[in-house]
């Protein structure tokens, strides 16, 4: 997977990520999982140094959250979203209801290696990427081991 310009939410002045509408997702979280018999107990919005939306639900005789990255139409499931530590998890019947609209991502894609080479001046992200300076020098200091950890992240 490509990792594009701005998805960790760093980026340039003069060469701003696209932004995703939140409302939009709201309102389709919200009718996604009514429909199908779940209920949305919390919706947060990227704040404080995340770059996703998170949203906890009890859908399927189960809790977890659905994510989307702030940037870029990316989502995703997880059992368990803390700082520093995300389990994603496959969803399949979501994973249809969400895919019209967004990359749904499953967990191959989300628990695939970061390879970063730290140069004597600058860090190299050997994933295919568009990444700029910025958002190189977040993956320097936090050094993100999978690709989830980038699309979805807590660096401040």
């Amino acid at each position: 997977m490509k990792l594009p310009n701005g998805i960790t939410g760093f980026y340039e002045k003069q060469n701003g990520p696209p932004k995703i509408d939140g409302k939009l997702f709201k309102q389709l979280c919200f009718n996604t999982i009514k429909n199908t018999g779940g209920k949305v107990l919390d919706f947060k919005e990227p704040q404080g140094g995340t770059n996703f939306f998170d949203v906890e639900v009890n859908i399927f005789n189960t809790y977890f959250h659905i994510l989307l990255n702030a940037y870029y139409p990316f989502l995703a499931f997880a059992s368990v979203v803390n700082f520093g530590e995300i389990k994603f998890i496959d969803e399949p019947q979501l994973h249809k209801e969400f895919s019209p609209f967004y990359s749904v991502l499953d967990t191959k894609e989300l628990n695939g290696k970061v390879i970063i080479k730290l140069g004597s001046k600058k860090c190299i992200i050997q994933n295919e990427n568009d990444l700029n300076s910025a958002e190189l020098e977040q993956l320097a200091y936090w050094k993100p081991e999978r690709i989830g950890d980038v699309i979805f992240n807590h660096w401040d």
